[in-house]
């Protein structure tokens, strides 16, 4: 696996993995981490991956909403949300942030993540949003007759231990959309609503651009 690393002074480190990271093992980097940014032992840290196919289960995830359960291996997480589902062409981006230092309201770090993407979709003219109720961030495809729709681009899910927040947040570039029918993702179950990504609505994006994107978002919400 080629890990590129672009540490930010002393207080970031930025980790863009070119080849898809198991999930354990992106798993077992968190919790290192996160247990040495509690001890003061290693800054914080964003790490931008694609992981094979594979479907995770939040805290809420509810059995009958994995419809194929033999289709890809199903990990079972302790990030809020319920079911995700994550593979290539989707840019996964695990933020391991001190809450301590940044301040200790997990109700205000989502709001700046969902800000964190709302402002890297931004740049590719994608107007993201927020919705009370539904999880992640969507994309008004309604028709102008007035036929509604809506579809999630982003996922995002949390969890936080000693007051250092990991998991993340992610983002659709060019997956394979078919891949979200063995669930019912995050925040998905009413007539109208879908999944997207950047190249379904249009926009050839790389994985180079969002992650340049992401970056430069990033230092402009969590400052």
């Amino acid at each position: 696996m080629a890990t590129k690393r672009n540490p930010v002074g002393n207080d970031l480190e930025w980790r863009i993995s070119d080849e898809p990271v198991a999930y354990p093992d992106a798993l077992d980097f968190m919790e290192r981490r996160v247990a040495e940014i509690a001890e003061g032992a290693a800054p914080e840290c964003v790490w931008l991956l694609e992981h094979p196919p594979l479907y995770t289960a939040g805290t809420s995830a509810r059995r009958e909403d994995l419809l194929s359960p033999d289709r890809f291996p199903v990990y079972e997480t302790g990030r809020g949300g319920q079911f995700t589902y994550h593979g290539p062409g989707q840019r996964v981006a695990y933020a391991m942030i001190d809450l301590k230092r940044r301040g200790p309201d997990i109700r205000c770090y989502v709001h700046d993540l969902e800000e964190w993407v709302i402002r890297s979709l931004q740049l590719f003219n994608i107007k993201g949003e927020r919705r009370e109720g539904r999880v992640g961030i969507w994309v008004d495809r309604s028709d102008p007759g007035g036929a509604f729709r809506e579809d999630k681009v982003a996922a995002i899910g949390v969890r936080v231990r000693k007051w250092v927040a990991f998991h993340g947040i992610a983002i659709n570039v060019e997956p394979n959309l078919s891949h979200f029918d063995g669930i019912v993702p995050c925040g998905i179950g009413e007539e109208g609503l879908g999944v997207t990504s950047l190249v379904d609505l249009g926009l050839p994006a790389s994985m180079t651009d969002l992650d340049i994107a992401l970056q430069t978002a990033f230092g402009e919400v969590f400052r």
